[in-house]
């Protein structure tokens, strides 16, 4: 039997949400996707979650609490610091890329411009932290 990932994918754009959901679909079937709109909604769900998610995927601009925001208040949160979050991002910016890291993030991706590469990301996102050995 295998194992049932959840993955939260925060994003305020509806159509990022499902195509980044489609492309770890095309590598991993056995997982659960959480959409939520911004950082607010993202500490909103987690203060009420029975259950962790395996992963987050964080854009960083956002309406309300912007992705910079959230990771900073869910990399000091005792309960949640250990949850690998990826910055995915349309930026390319040294600066966001820096401020990513030391606030705590795992990863900084950029978006990338075709599906295809989207599904190579995933692909290598969910062997480092979707995979149970």
């Amino acid at each position: 039997m295998s194992t049932v990932y959840s993955v939260l994918i925060v994003d305020d754009d509806a159509d990022d949400r499902e195509i980044i959901r489609d492309a770890f679909q095309a590598n991993y079937n056995s997982t659960d996707f959480i959409f939520i709109e911004n950082g607010e909604k993202l500490m909103e769900y987690l203060e009420n979650c029975e259950t962790l998610p395996a992963l987050i995927m964080l854009d960083l601009n956002m309406p309300g609490k912007d992705g910079r925001e959230a990771l900073k208040e869910l990399k000091m949160h005792s309960d949640f610091r250990q949850i690998p979050t990826i910055v995915f991002t349309t930026s390319s910016s040294n600066k966001d890329r820096q401020m990513s890291y030391d606030l705590g993030a795992n990863c900084f991706i950029t978006k990338p411009d075709t599906f295809n590469k989207l599904v190579e990301i995933t692909r290598s996102i969910g062997k480092l932290w979707l995979s149970s050995n």
